[in-house]
């Protein structure tokens, strides 16, 4: 039976699966989320399931130390990187995994990542923008290879896969995932023509993340 605490973060964590399909973040049953609930448990999105439907009841609650289910429907087949994610970062409470359509594009494209600080909302809110090569979906070399990546950084691109942020809250990973997708819109739309913010520009952005981040 699910507990006050639970069931309050139930509640949110549907309502926030809704905003991510709402802001045209991920697709029918694509793109997978997962909240904090304590040292211990987290919620996850349900296997197959649409975020864009999720309801109370629709909610799976796991282990973050193993991913293991403890009540609920089978939860999504990239719960192994959402508890790896969790377990690594105590100060993320949410590992959202979305395909918006520029920023999986890229991330399909067999070329050097571009320059993502082309709006200073980058290098503010996610920073540098770490990349790793396509394992199979669901497998525990690709949850590895995301836990590892977002050890140190708040977004990792899935080379023909999609994109993984996290964040201390479910508002702030749907403002990485858009900010990330408008600078990838950018790229793209400028034909390699957009100029990136200055090195001194970067710095001065990624210092204030900085600062920010040390306050929270």
């Amino acid at each position: 039976m699910k507990t006050k605490v639970i069931s309050e973060r139930v509640d949110q964590f549907a309502e926030g699966c809704r905003l991510v399909a709402q802001h045209g973040l991920i697709r029918c049953s694509a793109g997978n989320m997962s909240l904090r609930v304590d040292a211990e448990r987290m919620l996850v999105k349900p296997s197959r399931s649409w975020m864009s439907n999720m309801g109370e009841a629709d909610v799976s609650v796991c282990r973050i130390a193993d991913g293991a289910l403890i009540e609920g429907g089978k939860p999504s087949v990239e719960t192994g990187f959402h508890a790896g994610v969790l377990r690594t970062r105590p100060d993320v409470n949410v590992v959202l995994y979305f395909q918006t359509p520029c920023a999986t594009t890229l991330a399909c494209m067999d070329v050097p990542a571009p320059n993502y600080f082309v709006i200073p909302e980058v290098p503010f809110y996610i920073g540098h923008v770490a990349r790793i090569p396509y394992f199979c979906p669901g497998s525990k070399a690709l949850a590895d290879a995301v836990t590892g990546a977002l050890r140190e950084h708040d977004m990792v691109q899935m080379a023909n896969h999609g994109q993984a942020t996290v964040a201390a809250d479910i508002a702030h990973a749907i403002q990485n995932a858009s900010f990330f997708e408008l600078a990838c819109e950018i790229l793209l739309r400028s034909g390699e023509r957009a100029a990136p913010l200055t090195a001194e520009q970067a710095e001065n952005l990624l210092a204030m993340r900085a600062a920010r981040k040390a306050t929270v």
